[in-house]
């Protein structure tokens, strides 16, 4: 399968954009499938930190935990998921644009199902997917600069 990949510009500088796509209470704000996100670790946010992340997966809603890879403020972190039927692997990166006064936002993501997810992924993720993740980046987008019409 092919990695889904999408991008768009947000008048806001790397690290603004960074630390708001980082922080998972975020996440229902600018995901339409998360339902909600709670962190299972203490503390700032690390490489190996966990969150427990609910999307709603076609008309289910399934818990899955994500745990962070790799994190390299402002330009980049990977994620896997590490339980749950549906395991997303995701690499988020941005590109500072106009010396750092904006940003461009590029979201990676694959999965890898689990029992009912290997029927789930082919079927319901991937399209929903690929239909979410561009409004999800408008909204992102909304969000950073204000706009919350």
């Amino acid at each position: 399968m092919t990695v889904i990949r999408e991008s768009i510009d947000v008048d806001r500088t790397p690290a603004e954009v960074y630390a708001y796509m980082t922080d998972f209470s975020h996440l229902p704000e600018w995901q339409l499938s998360a339902v909600s996100a709670e962190p299972l670790d203490e503390g700032p946010l690390h490489t190996g930190s966990r969150v427990k992340v609910t999307r709603r997966i076609g008309n289910r809603q399934i818990p899955m935990t994500v745990q962070f890879d790799e994190l390299d403020p402002p330009r980049s972190w990977d994620l896997h998921g590490i339980d749950g039927p549906v395991r997303p692997r995701t690499h988020g990166e941005i590109e500072p644009l106009d010396d750092g006064q904006r940003s461009r936002v590029t979201i990676d993501i694959d999965f890898e199902g689990h029992g009912l997810g290997k029927v789930l992924v082919p079927l319901v993720v991937r399209p929903q997917v690929r239909k979410e993740l561009p409004r999800d980046e408008q909204l992102l987008k909304d969000r950073l600069e204000g706009r919350t019409d």
